[in-house]
């Protein structure tokens, strides 16, 4: 009896001690890294560096803003309509500035009145001549009322010029070709000037081209001319070539985060500017995130 509850025992210590071996095991085990639900890019260049980048319409995108705070009365155009240099954008609310330039008018017919009476005054008195029937001095005083009152009417003509350029300020116009990208106010709200909402966006987007935030430590390896590519968010199959613009000299923080968990958001970036064609087949828009690669 003593011997089978020995064996037992011992057979018993057996099977602990294994699952124990295979506890240890099962949480100490590294699992497989599994595959990306993405390939990542693949360098196209022997010797290259990459970088994030966003894209932009051609020579940036232009936001247009307004000259004074006022009420925007009337909105002229649409995203995706194209512009030329000179088109009517919005309106804003000129009902002041109008019942003002009614009485500038109103003001300039009374003083072109006045000095068509000063002028048949002077005429007649000037017809008779300076003698005995009018005095000298009355006819100076005659010609000193039409110069006043020709005076007044300039006066009065270039407060209405005025106010008729100040009115142009109303109207909002493109200061380029272009396409409307964004609107970001409608008829009825106010619009003020320097604030946080852009009235409008407006950009050339028949050539797009593409602002790469390259590290500032691997800054001094981007070379003039160089070529590039870049891939839109997941497709790493189809690259896009890109044309060398630009090194702007400046570093600057990064501003454009791509929301991957390991970014620094601490860093400094060199501008590099490329350019590329955009076509239906793209489907490209202003505003997208791009994988650039840059040779070396």
């Amino acid at each position: 009896m003593i011997i089978i509850f020995r064996r037992f025992t011992f057979w018993l210590a057996l099977a602990g001690l294994t699952g124990l071996v295979f506890f240890v095991h099962a949480n100490t085990s590294i699992a497989p890294m599994p595959e990306p639900p993405l390939t990542p890019p693949r360098k196209p260049f022997e010797k290259g560096i990459g970088a994030s980048g966003i894209i932009e319409s051609l020579r940036e995108n232009t936001s247009i803003g307004v000259p004074f705070a006022a009420l925007v009365t009337e909105i002229k155009v649409k995203v995706w309509q194209k512009v030329a240099k000179g088109d009517l954008l919005m309106r804003l609310d000129d009902r002041e500035m109008r019942i003002k330039l009614i009485g500038q008018r109103a003001e300039l017919s009374v003083r072109e009145a006045e000095q068509h009476r000063a002028k048949r005054q002077y005429d007649r008195l000037a017809k008779i001549g300076a003698g005995a029937a009018v005095a000298r001095e009355d006819l100076e005083t005659k010609e000193d009322d039409l110069l006043v009152a020709k005076a007044n009417v300039e006066k009065a003509k270039a407060a209405i010029a005025e106010t008729e350029r100040n009115l142009e300020r109303f109207l909002i116009r493109s200061p380029i070709d272009a396409t409307i990208l964004q609107i970001n106010l409608r008829e009825g709200e106010h619009a003020t000037p320097g604030g946080s909402t852009i009235p409008i966006v407006l950009g050339s987007i028949d050539n797009l081209q593409i602002r790469a935030d390259v590290d500032e430590q691997i800054a001094p390896r981007v070379k003039v001319g160089a070529r590039a590519v870049a891939y839109r968010k997941g497709e790493t199959d189809k690259a896009i070539p890109l044309t060398f613009v630009r090194i702007e000299p400046y570093i600057i923080p990064k501003k454009s985060l791509t929301g991957a968990g390991s970014e620094r958001v601490d860093t400094r970036v060199l501008p590099v500017i490329f350019s590329f064609a955009n076509h239906e087949e793209l489907k490209t828009y202003v505003g997208q995130q791009v994988d650039i690669f840059i040779e070396e």
